[in-house]
């Protein structure tokens, strides 16, 4: 259980710090930057692709259910 909560929260947390780069870098935009430029932008920044590899600690966290726990 301990396991599974920390791997919520770990992905939770490297997610939410991911999409706050994102919105961060959507002031590109207002520089002359076009959508296309952007999304080149963020596939090529680590910080943004983090949001990928937290997501997915998330989904495993929920779907890898235990014998012992409750699960709804």
């Amino acid at each position: 259980m301990f396991f599974r909560s920390f791997l919520f929260l770990f992905g939770f947390g490297l997610s939410v710090i991911s999409f706050s780069y994102i919105i961060i870098y959507l002031n590109l935009l207002t520089i002359g930057y076009n959508f296309f430029d952007y999304v080149h932008f963020i596939i090529r920044r680590i910080e943004c692709l983090n949001v990928l590899f937290g997501i997915t600690l998330v989904i495993i966290s929920l779907i890898n259910g235990g014998k012992n726990e409750l699960c709804f």
